[in-house]
């Protein structure tokens, strides 16, 4: 048996990790050594593929519709706590801190490290092995760091991922209608 065919049954066999009160929308993938902590949320067509390592998602943390998450044979895929990932985002096999807003459409690649209390913006590319310090405005493709975050810009990150427990609560329970509080403005570059 090669190598490869030991990681494929180690991890695709695996049955995913789901806190109770984590929140799966119909039609979202969740495949192998997946664990979902407390209050997380995994959106409509959103697919979590951990074949070949493992996928961790945070507590209050929230992987929106059409995001895709996979891994390499080297790096698994770790999301901290309060982490929002954006519409249709792709992360691959890299590791996402605290309270980090990554935005729709936006590529984190394998290797990458995501500071805690950061911004990648939409459409951004996060070249492989790129490390991002804590509190950056990560843009562009390929992307580049444009400025640190002040502190208010960093602690309003927090409200993103508690929109979407709120939000994950009321589709649980089939509430029809929503009252959510408003967002912080995003910074500009």
């Amino acid at each position: 048996m090669t190598e490869l065919t030991q990681r494929i049954q180690r991890f695709a066999a695996s049955t995913p990790n789901l806190h109770p009160s984590a929140y799966i929308a119909p039609g979202a993938a969740l495949i192998g050594d997946v664990t979902l902590e407390a209050q997380s949320s995994v959106w409509f067509q959103t697919v979590l593929r951990a074949d070949l390592n493992r996928i961790h998602i945070g507590p209050q943390s929230n992987i929106q519709d059409g995001a895709v998450v996979h891994l390499s044979d080297h790096f698994g895929t770790i999301v901290g706590q309060r982490v929002t990932v954006g519409h249709c985002a792709v992360l691959h096999a890299c590791r996402i801190d605290d309270e980090v807003l990554v935005g729709m459409n936006a590529v984190v690649l394998d290797g990458c490290e995501i500071g805690a209390r950061s911004i990648i913006g939409a459409n951004a590319l996060v070249t492989g092995g790129t490390k991002i310090p804590p509190g950056s405005l990560f843009l562009g493709s390929p992307g580049k760091l444009v400025r640190q975050l002040t502190l208010d810009e960093q602690a309003s990150l927090a409200s993103w991922a508690e929109r979407y427990v709120i939000l994950a609560e009321a589709y649980r329970a089939g509430i029809p209608s929503i009252l959510l509080p408003p967002l912080p403005q995003l910074p500009t570059a």
